[in-house]
């Protein structure tokens, strides 16, 4: 090959090398435009926009009450009162019975009257003492410690159990054949004073509870 023919070709080949650096390529320029308005596509997909609808009434909450419950609440509660009133008409009648016997008398209910014995009466009169078993203190208490417990001790129901020892002791008449003796009425008072206090009691306590509640908000 001759001397020419190299050098021709590498002169050939460095024309076109140059040709190649020198042949920049185009510069990507960004459309600011379209940028922009795909910035805001984006920032717009963001927002939270509320809804104007408004709940159908297929979407509000019922309520249903618990028949079932309910009855058995009731039947639990007439339960207790039934309870209380047996109670208060069997204490009651063997107050009177007692007492009878303390003055030598053994009534028969709605009936006739026998003479009890010696050691019998002397019994009866220790336990219508003020501090016996079947004086007015002791009996009274009994009565309403029974109310306490038949209730748990819930205030609410105090006059409820109220009401069902007044129906006792209206069934202790009925079974003693007329009014009881003195020392039963006696008993009433105290009873039913008892409740009073009982009531005092938790009115008290709420009122304390409810003061305690607005201070500590103040």
């Amino acid at each position: 090959m001759s001397v020419n023919g190299v050098t021709g070709a590498a002169g050939t080949y460095d024309a076109y090398k140059t040709s190649q650096t020198d042949v920049k390529a185009p510069e990507q320029t960004t459309d600011k435009t379209t940028t922009d308005e795909t910035s805001k596509k984006e920032d717009t997909g963001a927002v939270y926009e509320p809804s104007n609808e408004k709940p159908t009434d297929s979407t509000k909450k019922t309520y249903t009450q618990n028949t079932a419950l309910v009855s058995k609440m009731k039947a639990d509660q007439e339960e207790r009162q039934k309870q209380l009133q047996n109670i208060v008409e069997q204490l009651m009648t063997k107050q009177g019975q007692t007492f009878n016997s303390a003055n030598g008398i053994w009534s028969i209910l709605a009936g006739g009257k026998l003479e009890v014995d010696e050691a019998t009466k002397l019994q009866a009169q220790k336990d219508v003492a003020e501090d016996g078993y079947w004086g007015v203190k002791q009996t009274s208490e009994r009565i309403l410690d029974f109310a306490t417990a038949l209730t748990g001790g819930d205030p609410s129901k105090i006059e409820e159990m109220r009401e069902a020892f007044k129906k006792g002791y209206k069934q202790a008449e009925d079974t003693w054949g007329g009014k009881l003796p003195e020392i039963s009425q006696k008993t009433y008072d105290a009873v039913m004073a008892g409740f009073d206090k009982m009531a005092e009691d938790a009115k008290t306590t709420t009122d304390t509870s409810s003061n305690t509640t607005t201070d500590t908000t103040n």
